[in-house]
């Protein structure tokens, strides 16, 4: 069986996994609503504001280490013979605290004030917003053949 940094990371693959999460992304940052969703937006904003390309760079670094840490919790619902987006829905805890655990080091090493300063700002709600797209990464991992 294939490990999820195969399927998601193969030369054929990785370019549109790489489009697909920054579509992800984006539809989770316009889903957002009340004042915690304009923190985000504004959040994201400026992220995307840093230069161009600069979250589409940022993904094509992350998503190998993604599939890595969650590369456990996909092998999981494959030996289970289970779906792999509700698999990892049911585990929304789990998939959100090891994407953050990646997060959380690659922020406190980033040498952009604006990129650190707004991941610092919005850490404490994190977990539940990554919980929340787990839905929809489950569903993306699985196009891509996971």
């Amino acid at each position: 069986m294939p490990t999820l940094p195969e399927v998601l990371t193969s030369d054929a693959k990785k370019a549109a996994v790489v489009e697909d999460c920054c579509a992800l992304i984006d539809a989770e940052v316009k889903d957002k609503g009340g004042i915690s969703g304009l923190a985000i937006k504004a959040g994201y904003g400026a992220v995307k504001g840093v230069k161009p390309g600069f979250v589409r760079n940022v993904v094509t670094d992350l998503v190998p280490e993604f599939a890595r840490v969650l590369d456990p919790i996909y092998q999981e619902a494959k030996e289970g013979g289970k779906p792999v987006a509700d698999y990892l829905s049911s585990h929304s805890s789990r998939v959100a605290e090891a994407l953050l655990a990646i997060t959380d080091e690659k922020a406190k090493h980033s040498k952009n004030g604006i990129v650190r300063g707004t991941y610092d700002k919005l850490r404490g709600t994190a977990k539940k917003n990554v919980e929340a797209a787990v839905p929809r990464l489950g569903k993306m991992i699985e196009a891509h053949g996971g």
